[in-house]
């Protein structure tokens, strides 16, 4: 399946640039982590830097990695927010799995929560939400 993805070089640009995104949404969460955790409990803490890295993600994603030719904006945002929302249920799972089952720190439970759900997202993103093309009717 990864293949078909990657076979054309609109989808390979597109991966490119999603990941790029994807690495500064993540360095963005990373650092408003520490930030929060200076004043908020731990869930509060991954929640909020979840927020400020998925603002991140959503306006770098629809404005430069994955243009596109969409007019529903509205209807496109409240997609995206179904996407973060699996995203956030993913996340927050490995999350907790990794501090309460493996004992990993708290910033390290964060980088290792953030991988997985990545895949899901960009196939969503790409394929549903900021798609290159229309869908057919």
């Amino acid at each position: 399946m990864l293949k078909a993805v990657l076979s054309s070089p609109e989808n390979r640009g597109r991966a490119a640039r999603f990941l790029v995104v994807g690495g500064t949404a993540y360095g963005v969460q990373v650092a408003t982590m520490r930030l929060f955790l200076l004043g908020a409990g731990t869930n509060v803490a991954f929640t909020l830097s979840f927020a400020c890295s998925t603002s991140t993600h959503y306006a770098l994603n629809r404005f430069w990695a994955l243009p596109s030719l969409r007019t529903d904006t509205w209807r496109q945002a409240r997609e995206y927010l179904g996407a973060a929302a699996l995203s956030w249920l993913i996340n927050f799972s490995l999350f907790r799995l990794c501090l309460d089952f493996f004992g990993l720190g708290k910033i390290w439970a964060t980088a290792i929560a953030v991988p997985p759900s990545t895949l899901v997202v960009f196939l969503l993103l790409n394929y549903r939400v900021f798609r290159a093309k229309p869908a057919e009717s």
